[in-house]
């Protein structure tokens, strides 16, 4: 087990199987050193939890759980472009976030803190990234959040 899966399950995280593509794209590329992850949704063995939008039907802290779900996701799919072993990783470059919206909600950026906050908890200084977060009024399937990544890895 990698020292950043030690971390993880030191907090509660356990990186489950990396979720398989709901469509005709891959889970993750690879160019160079670089792996771009696809945009995860926060499936829980499978099925989302929460659906809707923030603001109307979920609270901030009910999205902060779910984009925390999303990362987890991601560092399943990065599991994976790196042969198992998380310890490849040297930098998390950038998240990009979309957070389903109502038309007067605007913080999303808050929302997404649990994204980045857990990135942090797994790889410590290398875990701080670029980020965007912005409002959508709908996403895949209606779930919360759907979070992507770009990561540096040796």
């Amino acid at each position: 087990m990698s020292k950043v899966e030690e971390r993880l399950n030191k907090i509660g995280v356990k990186i489950p199987d990396a979720p398989t593509p709901a469509a005709n794209y891959l889970p993750f590329t690879k160019t160079g050193n670089l792996v771009f992850v696809s945009g995860q949704v926060p499936f829980v063995d499978g099925k989302l939890q929460i659906t809707g939008t923030v603001g109307v039907d979920a609270s901030v802290e009910d999205a902060q759980g779910q984009a925390r779900i999303c990362a987890i996701n991601l560092l399943a799919q990065l599991k994976v472009a790196c042969g198992g072993d998380l310890d490849r990783v040297k930098q998390v470059v950038k998240l990009g976030a979309f957070v389903a919206s109502a038309n007067d909600f605007h913080s999303q950026p808050t929302v997404v803190n649990a994204a980045s906050d857990l990135m942090v908890e797994a790889f410590g200084d290398a875990g701080r990234h670029a980020r965007f977060a912005v409002g959508s009024n709908a996403l895949p399937l209606g779930c919360l959040v759907e979070i992507d990544g770009i990561f540096e890895i040796q």
